[in-house]
Parts: structure tokens; C-alpha cells; sequence
């Protein structure tokens, strides 16, 4: 019985002894800024004013971002060609081999089919193709910039146009290697070259520009709704066949019989692209209606493009 008082008493010193204090509660801290002019009432601190998803700030944003960057996707663009022809021994020269080789047999072959001097028609196949292997690639590629590149969308925190500049670029470089064939053959068959040759400068420079509008729209487009993509490429395939790439239209218009039915062709907007770029390369004289159609084609694609970006920017990493 001597025991448990003992130990009685001790717990209770021992208990007696902590002194509980009351937790300290942070008061709000008010200033002079804070109070209301009238009765010195304490107001609540203003928010920052942060612009919402669908916001052209948040859209100019991303298109800023993403150009800053411009030394990472220029690196991962030139890494996406070695890539590709990664232990060869000729590496990215087999795509001006390539091109060169498609090039001469369908200049030599439809040529002979169509009577055309070789001399003039080799040339402007090899122009033609050269061309519309950067518009195809920017259509085709461009409807998957975002479904190829899911990962990167996931786990890096990266603008979206980050990767429709590495796009163009790639399909940049492929140009400038395919440039060395026409180089070529304007040694082999000279072309009545001129001053006019500088607006291939402009031109290639208006070419890039829609094919970033065209991988922004067709990008995310084509995240939503997976049927885009194929029914893209079917119809890249029958552009092809439609634009004067391998047949040349100014025979066409020369020829009574159907210049009125040829004329249909310049329904395809191709085709003013095609030409705005190939006609200073082979100095051929300018038209100025085709600056005019892809000038609205381009403004208003660029619009088109921009609202879209507005719009759906922040939901393509849900779709992806």
C-alpha cells in the first residue's frame, strides 16, 4: 500500500510539474494599404491577376517560350537526321542521293512521255520535287507533331510550340541537303537566272511560316480525333497528283484545246506555294497572283492557327 502512494505521488509531481501553455494562433497583420478609405475597416490583399487557359497571353506566351528555347529544339531537330541515318556510311548525303535519284528517273520518264525537252523539264521535276517534299513533310508530320512526341508532352514542362519548331526546322535541313541537287543541276542545264533569284528567299521564308501554322492546327486536331492523320495523308497523296509537279501547267494553258479546263488546277493552293519558290529558282518570270492567294491562304491560316493555340493549347496533354 506504501508503494502505490509513493508512485502515485511521483506521477502526480510529475504531471504538476508540465505547465501546458496555449498554442499560439497567428493573428492577421494588417497595414494602412489594407484598410478602407471610409470606415479603416481591414480588406483583403489583392490577387495577382493571372491570365486563364484560353488566353491569347497564355498563347503569345507559348509561341515566345518556345522560340527562346530555339537552342534545344535546334539541337534535338539535327539529332532527329543523324538519328535517322545513324552507322551509315554516307549519313545525312543519302538524302540528297535519294532525291537525286527519284528526281532524274521521273524527269527522264515523264519527259519522254510528254515530249518536254530534258534540257528545261529535268529541272523543274527536280524543283518541283524539291518543294513539295517540305510541304508534304510539314502536312504529314505536322498532324502527328504532338501524338509522336507524348512523352515529352507528360513529363517535360515545355511549351507546345517547342515542338513545332523542331519540326520545321528538321524539315528545314532536309531542304537545304536537297538543295544541293538543284545546285547541281543548274550547272549541268544553266537556267536563265537573274536578280528575281533573290525572292526564293522570301518565298522558302513564307513556306516555313505555314508549315508551323499548319502542324499547329493539324497538331491538335488531329490529338482530338485520331481519324485526322489518315485521311491527312490520303489526301497529301492525291495533292500530289493534282499540283504541277511532274506535268508542267503552262504547256496546258498554251494548249487551246483545254487552257479553259486547266485552269481548274489553280483551285489548289499547292500549287501557288510550288510556284511562289520555284519560279525565281529557274528564273522564270513572277506572277504576282500567286503571292496574292497564299498571302491570304497565310494570314488567314496564321489566324486560324492562333485561336486554336488560344483555345485548346492546355488540353493536349489530356488528349495526347
Amino acid at each position: 500500500m506504501r508503494w502505490s502512494r509513493t508512485s502515485h505521488s511521483r506521477v502526480r509531481r510529475r504531471t504538476v510539474g508540465r505547465r501546458r501553455y496555449p498554442r499560439p494562433v497567428a493573428q492577421p497583420v494588417t497595414t494602412g494599404e489594407h484598410r478602407a478609405d471610409d470606415g479603416g475597416q481591414p480588406s483583403a490583399p489583392a490577387l495577382p491577376d493571372v491570365p486563364g487557359s484560353r488566353s491569347w497571353q497564355r498563347a503569345f506566351g507559348d509561341l515566345g517560350s518556345g522560340w527562346r528555347q530555339r537552342s534545344l529544339w535546334g539541337y534535338l531537330g539535327w539529332q532527329d537526321i543523324k538519328q535517322r541515318y545513324r552507322r551509315s556510311v554516307l549519313g545525312p548525303l543519302w538524302i540528297s542521293i535519294s532525291m537525286g535519284v527519284i528526281a532524274t528517273a521521273m524527269g527522264i520518264l515523264y519527259g519522254a512521255l510528254f515530249g518536254e525537252d530534258i534540257a528545261t523539264f529535268l529541272p523543274y521535276v527536280a524543283t518541283g520535287l524539291l518543294i513539295w517534299n517540305f510541304v508534304s513533310g510539314c502536312i504529314l508530320e505536322g498532324s502527328e507533331v504532338f501524338i509522336a512526341n507524348e512523352g515529352l508532352i507528360k513529363f517535360l514542362p515545355a511549351p507546345l510550340s517547342l515542338h513545332v519548331y523542331r519540326l520545321v526546322w528538321r524539315q528545314t535541313l532536309f531542304f537545304l541537303h536537297n538543295l544541293v541537287i538543284w545546285g547541281v543541276l543548274m550547272i549541268i542545264f544553266p537556267q536563265p537566272l537573274g536578280w528575281s533569284l533573290l525572292l526564293a528567299i522570301p518565298a522558302f521564308a513564307v513556306l516555313v511560316l505555314n508549315g508551323a501554322w499548319i502542324a499547329v492546327l493539324a497538331g491538335i486536331v488531329a490529338t482530338r480525333f485520331r481519324d485526322i492523320p489518315p485521311i491527312i495523308a490520303s489526301l497529301t497523296q492525291l495533292l500530289f497528283f493534282m499540283t504541277p509537279i511532274v506535268w508542267q501547267y503552262d504547256t496546258l494553258l498554251r494548249n487551246p484545246a483545254v487552257a479553259e479546263r486547266a485552269r481548274i488546277a489553280e483551285i489548289n493552293p499547292v500549287l501557288h506555294y510550288v510556284e511562289i519558290l520555284r519560279q525565281p529558282l529557274l528564273g522564270q518570270p513572277i506572277l504576282g497572283r500567286h503571292w496574292l492567294v497564299v498571302g491570304v491562304i497565310t494570314v488567314l491560316g496564321c489566324l486560324t492557327a492562333l485561336l486554336c493555340l488560344r483555345n485548346y493549347r492546355a488540353r493536349v496533354a489530356y488528349w495526347v
